[in-house]
């Protein structure tokens, strides 16, 4: 069986349309499979572009990114929503998120053990306990942000406010809720 394979630069929702796909959950494997790669194109631009190579600024830049707060990474924050919901209820979505999520957690749990090693603070991290909390908060900071609980930033400033609390670092807030998040 010869199937075409879809073309990755057409923007997520036309996807829908592609009828290469024989079921929903073969687009949304795709579908969640780019929004990954563009997700991991985005932190490593980021890193190399930000003057400070630290595993916590490294960590920052990939919660920021995975937690798709931006106005214009909406299509794939629904689209990731999307794929949430129907994980719920099929198996292999299931495994497929479940297998990103351990990806993301051990990156984090790595990023945050080689930050805290530098931290002088009271209490030491968990970095595993860690790593699944900041997992969950990008998760729920997305939802609140597609169904307008939170504005980007107002969700951006609670992301940030876990971040620096990693590290016991004082709270610093962007000047304006007009301004653009980093």
């Amino acid at each position: 069986m010869h199937r075409r394979i879809p073309d990755p630069t057409r923007s997520l929702p036309d996807l829908s349309r592609d009828s290469s796909f024989r079921t929903k959950e073969e687009m949304l494997v795709f579908a969640l499979g780019h929004i990954s790669e563009r997700i991991s194109e985005r932190v490593q631009a980021r890193l190399l572009r930000s003057p400070a190579q630290s595993a916590g600024t490294a960590l920052g830049h990939a919660a920021t990114e995975i937690s798709l707060l931006r106005e214009e990474h909406r299509a794939e924050a629904r689209v990731w929503l999307a794929f949430v919901a129907q994980a719920a209820v099929s198996k292999a979505l299931a495994g497929t998120l479940t297998a990103n999520y351990a990806t993301l957690q051990e990156a984090f749990t790595r990023l945050i053990s080689e930050a805290g090693d530098g931290a002088d603070r009271a209490v030491r991290l968990d970095p595993q306990l860690e790593a699944r909390t900041l997992l969950a908060l990008a998760d729920g900071l997305t939802v609140h942000v597609l169904v307008g609980h939170l504005t980007p930033h107002e969700a951006h400033d609670v992301l940030h406010t876990h971040l620096a609390g990693l590290w016991d670092q004082p709270i610093t807030r962007t000047p304006s809720p007009d301004s653009p998040l980093p």
